[in-house]
């Protein structure tokens, strides 16, 4: 089995910072790509950041230059640094990462359970 644990959300004023991580634990062979994505109310979820295993990022043209994506592969977690927040951010941010498991040896997606953003005032 593989989990993924997401933990750093929470409720932050317009023009503050959170960092949100995503931890990866389980029967791990490799972890390929990790990512981000959020979803708003009434809206599709959608990617935010991804990550490859080399370190190649991407980003959603709404959070370039205000959010930054990394990993730590040696403790198979994966950042969200999100600087300037906006009250259009606010969502519930999932993690995503491709994994091969060492029962299986396939190639799988997996979720994290979910973590509230919310940028009020």
């Amino acid at each position: 089995q593989v989990q993924l644990v997401e933990s750093g959300g929470g409720l932050v004023q317009p023009g503050g910072s959170l960092r949100l991580s995503c931890a990866a634990s389980g029967s791990i062979f490799r972890i390929n790509s990790m990512g981000w994505y959020h979803q708003a109310p009434g809206k599709q979820r959608e990617l935010v950041a991804g990550i490859t295993s080399g370190g190649y990022t991407n980003y959603a043209d709404s959070v370039k230059g205000r959010f930054t994506i990394s990993r730590d592969n040696a403790k198979n977690t994966v950042y969200l640094q999100m600087n300037s927040l906006k009250p259009e951010d606010t969502a519930v941010y999932y993690c995503k990462a491709r994994i091969r498991s060492l029962i299986t040896r396939n190639d799988d997606d997996y979720w994290g359970q979910g973590t509230q953003v919310t940028v009020s005032s």
